[in-house]
């Protein structure tokens, strides 16, 4: 997004401040995200029962989200102040071990920023649909939180990364070329749980969060990000920034994520920096023009406010998660 598409100018202290990154908070970032999935399998090793397996799930799968988050921002180059370090650690310690490819991601996203909401945006079919019924997000969310969606979308994933080659050599051969780096990360993180003697964490407490709870809170941002907004040549109204307490940042909106009016407007600004952002746009008087909503909740009640399937939008159509 230009500057000169905001209604007002930053000064150039405040966009200097905005613009500069850190590759010790680049690095920092990705140990809490990891430190915080580790730390949780450690909780259920050391204290097995259903109360802590189930917050492991909840913290594991948000953390999945925020790697994924933390790979977004690699992808513009902004969290680490190095490039190389942006397109390694971003693809193999980010990307790579949920199962999302840095290099493919970048220019898919990109084209989302030149043309947010409109046509041309390969995201606007995760948005066009809504608002729909609470009976047909009620069975979405259903779907997600039993791990079927996770499982479709992971099949779908790797019939398109086998290609249609001929011969199960072949298949396999292009299915390490095109999902290497998330087989490898997994069997590197399967490996090295099993030396722990915890191999029995990798299927309960990586691959379960990942099909189940990963898949559900990527669904509830997507939704809170452009479902059911304002114009699409508003920049101030075309996306959405959803305001989270730390509890949802805990279960849900890991990393800032949901400052993305803001990431929109300034997507030069590394994620930590977003409520900086936040904070400048609203001492400047715009928090009234802009698409500002006080909870998830109340994003979900305008996402199924539809009566009927005929009160939606735009024609149905299937939807994937797209960070």
């Amino acid at each position: 997004m230009s500057m000169n598409s905001l209604p007002y100018q930053l000064s150039p202290q405040d966009d200097a401040s905005l613009r500069s990154r850190s590759n010790l908070m680049g690095a920092y970032l990705v140990a809490h995200a990891w430190a915080l999935i580790l730390g949780s399998i450690a909780l259920v090793a050391l204290w097995p029962n259903p109360l802590t397996f189930l917050i492991a799930v909840v913290v594991i799968g948000n953390r999945q989200l925020g790697l994924a988050i933390l790979m977004h921002d690699a992808s513009h180059r902004l969290l680490f102040a190095s490039a190389k370090a942006n397109d390694r650690v971003g693809a193999w310690l980010c990307g790579a071990p949920v199962g999302t490819s840095l290099q493919q991601y970048r220019p898919y996203h990109l084209l989302h920023h030149r043309h947010t909401q409109q046509a041309e945006d390969p995201d606007l079919p995760l948005s066009a649909v809504f608002p729909i019924t609470r009976k047909s997000l009620r069975r979405k969310l259903v779907r997600d939180l039993f791990g079927i969606t996770g499982y479709q979308r992971r099949k779908e994933q790797f019939e398109r990364a086998m290609g249609e080659s001929i011969g199960l050599s072949a298949r396999l051969i292009t299915i390490i070329r095109n999902e290497g780096a998330f087989l490898l990360t997994n069997l590197l993180l399967l490996a090295g749980l099993s030396a722990a003697g915890l191999w029995w964490a990798y299927f309960l407490l990586w691959l379960l969060p990942l099909l189940t709870w990963y898949q559900l809170i990527s669904r509830l941002r997507n939704i809170a990000e452009h479902a059911v907004v304002g114009p699409a040549d508003d920049p101030l109204r075309n996306t959405r920034t959803t305001i989270a307490n730390p509890l949802m940042r805990l279960v849900l909106a890991p990393y800032w994520v949901n400052y993305h009016l803001e990431h929109h407007l300034f997507v030069f600004t590394p994620c930590w920096k977003l409520p900086r952002a936040h904070r400048l746009l609203r001492a400047a008087g715009l928090l009234e023009r802009m698409e500002v909503e006080t909870s998830y909740w109340r994003v979900l009640q305008k996402a199924c406010s539809a009566s009927s399937e005929s009160d939606r939008r735009g024609p149905r159509r299937k939807t994937a998660s797209h960070i």
